[in-house]
């Protein structure tokens, strides 16, 4: 029925876009995994896992991509992650590459978020001091960008792509001359001396806030349940078990895949 309503035969990258601590991860993608062998999707990708998740998925089925926060001030991912997604061969999508707009510099005050429906108002960093600070941080990559003659959304970008080959950001916008500024971050080419300036400049710990608010930062790079099973004598008796964890997988599945594109431009 999803396909028939997308009007497709079958869907190219299948996402869990949030990880259930309250289901083994073998379970859901188990489910997904049965989608591929049916021929309803292709590759399956993962968001916001913790890394031993992420090998325990990718066990049962290859993960294709592996989509994080990740820019100039969201680096969470750097230690464990970026280094787990490379071993496997597994590619990694940034999603919002600009802070979901603050590294363009449109929104360094409360007033510029202060539209009815933005949703930026609700993050931590977008708040009071918060705000503030993070505009401070943000007055050295602007004048990075001025020294390179661009503007301070292709220099996040063109720092994103400069981290490797398998680096595919997803900017988000509504506006075609935003997304054309976008693209012309290709031309943005930074020496190394370029990336290890902007890496110190983007010191993770000069950045004031949580990326997301309390109530979903908990959401965010998740370790599934680890899968019990019964000692080895039991296991030929585990059928109905066995049906009662696909099915908790699927709606795993069903309750987390909602995804929403947030906007990274005005």
């Amino acid at each position: 029925m999803s396909l028939m309503r997308l009007g497709v035969d079958v869907i190219d990258l299948y996402y869990q876009h949030r990880v259930d601590p309250t289901v083994p991860i073998e379970d859901t993608w188990g489910a997904m995994k049965e989608l591929v062998q049916a021929g309803k999707v292709r590759y399956l990708g993962i968001s916001e896992a913790g890394p031993k998740t992420i090998r325990r998925a990718h066990a049962v089925h290859p993960i294709t991509a592996g989509q994080y926060e990740y820019s100039l001030w969201t680096r969470d991912v750097e230690d464990a992650v970026i280094p787990t997604c490379r071993e496997l061969g597994i590619g990694f999508v940034p999603y919002s590459p600009l802070g979901r707009g603050f590294l363009t510099g449109q929104y360094k005050d409360a007033a510029a978020i202060s539209t009815p429906g933005d949703r930026r108002g609700n993050f931590p960093r977008f708040k009071g001091e918060n705000l503030d600070t993070n505009a401070k941080w943000l007055e050295k990559i602007e004048n990075k960008a001025k020294a390179h003659n661009c503007t301070p959304a292709q220099l996040a970008l063109a720092w994103v792509l400069a981290k490797g080959e398998d680096m595919l950001p997803i900017p988000g916008t509504r506006k075609i001359h935003r997304l054309e500024e976008n693209l012309a971050a290709l031309n943005v080419k930074l020496s190394a001396q370029d990336i290890s300036e902007l890496d110190q400049m983007a010191d993770p710990n000069g950045v004031s806030g949580l990326r997301y608010p309390e109530a979903s930062i908990h959401t965010t790079l998740v370790e599934s349940l680890e899968r019990w099973l019964p000692p080895a004598p039991w296991r030929a008796g585990a059928r109905p078990r066995t049906i009662r964890a696909k099915r908790a997988g699927l709606r795993s599945i069903a309750s987390l895949c909602a995804w929403e594109i947030e906007g990274d431009s005005a």
